[in-house]
């Protein structure tokens, strides 16, 4: 199997964190629901940041090519992720959560839900490394 992580700095867009959210509700997540090979997605955000990105598993190297055919995001943000990796997947560990499936959560779905302080500020982008804006290639 094969990872895609694809990230953009909204700094520069009109879009932000929030009204891509309706994108994902009202299109994105049916959309690459359908996709031969990818097994899945899974968009992630700073609000904070104003960073919008997605991680993608797919079956086989050359189903990578379908990343944007069906996207309207670089339409709505206006310009092309400003970080774009691709690299084989190693493992995977599943731990014991509380959720059965993974379809449906996330704070685009889920009525009501509210971003916990949008990753209790800077500290999850200081987690994770300050990358918005950097170029990866792979």
């Amino acid at each position: 199997m094969y990872v895609s992580i694809v990230m953009w700095d909204l700094k520069k867009s009109e879009a932000t964190v929030e009204s891509l959210r309706d994108y994902l509700r009202d299109y994105a997540v049916d959309a690459y629901s359908t996709l031969d090979g990818m097994k899945l997605k899974a968009w992630f955000s700073n609000a904070e940041r104003q960073v919008w990105g997605a991680v993608y598993l797919w079956d086989r190297p050359d189903q990578m090519q379908s990343l944007f055919s069906v996207s309207k995001a670089i339409e709505i943000i206006g310009y092309p992720p400003t970080s774009v990796g691709a690299f084989a997947l190693e493992a995977i560990a599943e731990g014991n959560s509380v959720h059965e499936t993974l379809a449906g959560l996330g704070l685009a779905l889920e009525t009501g839900a509210a971003a916990p302080g949008e990753l209790a500020g800077d500290a999850a982008g200081d987690a994770a490394g300050d990358t918005a804006g950097d170029t990866v290639t792979a």
